[in-house]
């Protein structure tokens, strides 16, 4: 039995069945609000959600349990900032017990240092020279992507929209950036070089070889094999190479699936045919998965965070939401689909549990 942590517009929906098959509908939590990010921290079994209330604004909740109340964290900007809180993107677990990291808008890194109860800025991200340079995506100055080092607390990575790749190998006391070979075609050619616009989308790194991530930009993929120094574009044989989110099998560093999209014209598949794109030779190859999808018609939009997996090698499993409350599942690393939900809201993240 698999359980999903589906976020959508209209609340948390817990899923519960076998990829290959429909999901029952397990629970729902935060009816009637913006659900934007959930997941179960795998260490304590402690379940967080983002949550975007239209009164109250964004706030992290946690509990204990499959059920039972949720406790509200504190997370919020320092006054002497002077900024507001806008969005929190995602939770993510550090590489030391009790530690966790948050990703924000306005772009900001946030940890806890006691399961998430508590949180504190991290300043020398918020206090970088170039800060009044950057500039928003069309989802806000996000920091979303945030890729810890395995067995290393003291190296980290995260993802902006539209600020780039920063690196810290201090534990985030200082950091430098992971520009060089990301091509922003959106910016003038002539000023591609010291641009700081650069609209990462997601990322991620390889468990077993840490010094490589995979990386969805703002029109092409790309693969970093020094730790994000350096990008190598990856997208040949792909539809478009514009999307929002790339996964990974952890058990495989050479493997990375995409869910392409138009272009940012038109943010929907291509040709309304839902594909989700493998390869397992590092970006060299890529396979069309789609066996059991949508084939025509389905002109669907798949947001940043709703593409999720769980376990790993053959039995690696993939479930990723659409904005239109479809989610799909496979069970054999995207070998085979399945719908899991077809009539939830819209989706803005998707967790195995």
């Amino acid at each position: 039995m698999s359980e999903l942590l589906v976020g959508t517009k209209k609340g948390l929906f817990t899923l519960r069945g076998e990829p290959g098959d429909t999901f029952d509908v397990a629970s729902r939590d935060f009816a009637g609000e913006v659900v934007e990010f959930a997941m179960r921290d795998p260490r304590t079994g402690r379940t967080f959600a983002s949550v975007t209330h239209g009164h109250y604004g964004p706030k992290v909740f946690f509990r204990d349990g499959d059920a039972g109340d949720w406790s509200q964290a504190t997370l919020e900007f320092p006054q002497d900032t002077g900024a507001t809180l806008e969005r929190i993107w995602l939770v993510k677990p550090g590489e030391t017990d009790g530690v966790l990291y948050a990703g924000v808008a306005p772009a900001a890194l946030f940890m806890s240092t006691d399961n998430g109860e508590t949180w504190e800025l991290n300043r020398a991200l918020w206090n970088v020279p170039t800060r009044p340079e950057w500039n928003p995506g069309a989802g806000g100055l996000a920091l979303h992507s945030i890729c810890p080092w395995p067995g290393d607390p003291q190296r980290l990575a995260v993802g902006i929209s539209a600020a780039g790749v920063w690196l810290s190998e201090d534990g985030g006391q200082s950091w430098r950036t992971g520009y060089t070979g990301l091509v922003p075609l959106y910016v003038p050619e002539d000023s591609r070089e010291e641009t700081h616009a650069l609209c990462v989308h997601n990322m991620h790194r390889a468990p077993l070889r840490p010094e490589r991530l995979f990386l969805q930009f703002h029109g092409s993929v790309y693969r970093s094999d020094d730790e994000g120094a350096t990008w190598n574009d990856i997208a040949a044989g792909l539809p478009s190479g514009f999307g929002f989110p790339i996964a990974i099998d952890p058990a495989d560093p050479d493997s990375a699936f995409v869910i392409p999209l138009n272009g940012d014209f038109d943010r929907v598949t291509p040709e309304g045919h839902v594909g989700v794109y493998g390869t397992r030779d590092a970006g060299a190859n890529w396979d069309t998965l789609d066996k059991g999808l949508p084939g025509s018609d389905s002109w669907l939009t798949i947001l940043r965070q709703a593409f999720g997996t769980a376990g790993e090698g053959p039995d690696l499993q993939l479930a990723f939401g659409a904005t239109s409350g479809a989610v799909f599942a496979s069970g054999d690393a995207g070998g085979t689909w399945a719908a899991a939900a077809e009539h939830l809201a819209p989706v803005t993240s998707v967790r195995f549990a």
